[in-house]
């Protein structure tokens, strides 16, 4: 059954389909959403996924975003009669999949919501009325009947720090809330065709999983321990069926290979549920991602102080948020911080701009007089979070993530044979600035590994480094414009961006520029520019390749040369 809602502005439409015996999936279609959170502007919308089991108890596995509200309760009264709901399980309480657990307790006044102790104390907050609750811990089963058990798996940090799966033993099937899910709305309940979907599952991936693949490593190892798995069924996207071994590999491969990145770990303590400190530490995670280190988020209001000790004794470096300084648990766990860390590690501290935070110079004076070094400045935050801000955060903690790993990148260029060092080196090629806007952010680098590749459109690829700020500003979609550099006229450009910024710093500050029809910066000084689209990535270790189409351009000179580089080496810029 497919019902849509008629909206001038936004294309809603819910679709349910039986996944297995007495179990239907209803899937909330948000056909025209064109940005998840500062990771991802969408190119095909998304889903929402929820889950009816009728056992001779039934259960309800998630429910959707707030949007969908009386499109998403009619289909569900259509189903059942919500009041014969006996179990309302709650995968995560991010909002976008429990937007109506409230609606959903009213409708059900008997229902018991089973979740996580954290999902717990968060819905206390969010459906502000009493509601009968069973906390689940990894292993813990529920009974439905029809040979229907439900075992729960703890899968914290993926990427809320309350999540939890559940397996139904009977059908197989892995309730997997965020994890093996992607950004893309189509009718297509199942991954029939992985060539469609490879692209955006990978993106997803390295926004929301990679920066906690040490906890996606932990979730795979108790996926294990269960019976087999025949149907994953995600909080976004496609069900995974057809493809299952193939992308469960693919979770396995990737974060394996980031977990054994480099023996630099890094550890990131935050207050999760306040202020701004979830979306905050998110941001540094993802900085961070982008750099040959391990990372290790820890949720200090739902971690104990042997685990924090733990964490802060096996980094190299540590990040802290401020948390609430009236919470006894969190600043707990602070002190203890404070009494494991040593002078050997890099130090970054930020501010999760709550109502109550402890004062952000009090605990970096704890932390200078113990030794330790500054990777970054403390992050301030005097306003509500802006994409600048966000932005501000993953240049943050991709500068840490460099300094940690300067001497193994300077080994790794040492290591190259001189003899191929410089064959490479005859490879000439122009000079060029890169410069991009998304929403409020923007940004600018030297480049000069670009090339032209196709006609028909006319295309060119640009080879972006994975630690480059700009990385996040060309996904699939966004736009950009590649400003070529003029011969004898071009030291002053290059110079400036080839500087090192600190976060957040403006990179345009003294440059005259103009903007493109596509929003970025034209720099007034070039000899040509070109506006371009992104159409498609292809990763290549350290570097993205970036194929995009040419929309417009301009050569502000027709009688000048563009530049060109020639290099003595070629196994570093």
């Amino acid at each position: 059954m497919v019902t849509t809602v008629k909206n001038k502005q936004k294309r809603l439409t819910i679709q349910t389909v039986e996944i297995g015996p007495d179990t239907t999936a209803i899937r909330s279609l948000d056909w025209d959403r064109d940005s998840f959170d500062i990771e991802f502007t969408l190119e095909n919308g998304t889903t929402y996924n929820s889950y009816l089991i009728k056992g001779e108890k039934i259960a309800l596995v998630d429910t959707s975003h707030s949007k969908f509200n009386d499109l998403y309760l009619e289909t569900l009264k259509e189903l059942i009669d919500p009041s014969q709901i006996d179990y309302l399980i709650v995968s995560h309480t991010e909002p976008d999949h429990s937007g109506l657990v409230k609606e959903v307790v009213n409708l059900a006044p008997n229902v018991t919501v089973v979740a996580s102790k954290m999902a717990i104390l968060f819905l206390e907050n969010q459906v502000h009325q009493p509601f009968e609750r069973q906390i689940v811990k990894n292993g813990y089963q529920i009974d439905l009947g029809k040979g229907h058990v439900i075992e729960f798996v703890s899968a914290p940090n993926l990427h809320w720090p309350d999540t939890i799966f559940s397996y139904d033993t009977f059908t197989q099937t892995l309730f997997s809330c965020d994890a093996f899910g992607m950004h893309y709305c189509s009718e297509s309940v199942f991954d029939e065709d992985l060539n469609i979907i490879e692209a955006e599952y990978k993106t997803y991936y390295d926004c929301l999983m990679g920066p906690n693949a040490r906890s996606v490593v932990s979730a795979l190892k108790r996926m294990d321990n269960l019976g087999q798995v025949k149907t994953i069924a995600n909080g976004h996207g496609p069900l995974v069926r057809q493809n299952l071994k193939e992308l469960v590999g693919r979770y396995r491969s990737w974060s394996t290979k980031t977990e054994t990145k480099t023996n630099k770990l890094v550890s990131v303590f935050y207050a999760s549920n306040y202020g701004y400190s979830e979306r905050l530490t998110h941001a540094i995670l993802v900085g961070l991602g982008k750099t040959d280190v391990t990372l290790e988020a820890i949720d200090i209001t739902a971690t104990d102080p042997q685990q924090v000790q733990k964490a802060v004794n096996s980094a190299s470096a540590i990040i802290v948020g401020t948390p609430p300084a009236s919470d006894a648990t969190a600043m707990a766990a602070v002190n203890t911080i404070i009494g494991a860390a040593n002078a050997k590690q890099n130090l970054g501290l930020f501010e999760s701009y709550g109502e109550d935070d402890e004062p952000l110079d009090t605990l970096l004076r704890q932390f200078k007089n113990l030794g330790l070094t500054q990777a970054f400045s403390p992050i301030r935050i005097k306003e509500v979070p802006t994409e600048i801000t966000y932005q501000l955060c993953q240049e943050a903690g991709t500068d840490m993530g460099q300094l940690l790993t300067r001497d193994r990148s300077i080994e790794q260029i040492k290591s190259i044979k001189p003899n191929i060092e410089k064959a490479l080196g005859r490879l000439s090629s122009g000079l060029y600035i890169i410069t991009a806007m998304k929403g409020e952010v923007k940004s600018g680098m030297f480049a000069s590994w670009v090339g032209k590749a196709s006609l028909n459109p006319l295309g060119i690829t640009v080879a972006v480094a994975k630690d480059r700020a700009i990385e996040s500003l060309m996904q699939v979609g966004d736009r950009f414009v590649l400003n070529v550099l003029e011969e004898g006229n071009y030291q002053e450009l290059m110079k400036h961006f080839l500087k090192r910024f600190s976060p957040g710093a403006d990179r345009f500050a003294n440059i005259k520029t103009q903007p493109a029809s596509n929003g970025a910066p034209i720099l007034t000084d070039a000899l040509a520019y070109m506006e371009c689209e992104v159409k498609q990535r292809m990763e290549c270790s350290d570097h993205w390749i970036i194929y995009a189409t040419v929309e417009e351009g301009r050569v502000s000179k027709p009688e000048a040369f563009s530049a060109v580089h020639h290099r003595k080496v070629g196994n570093h810029y």
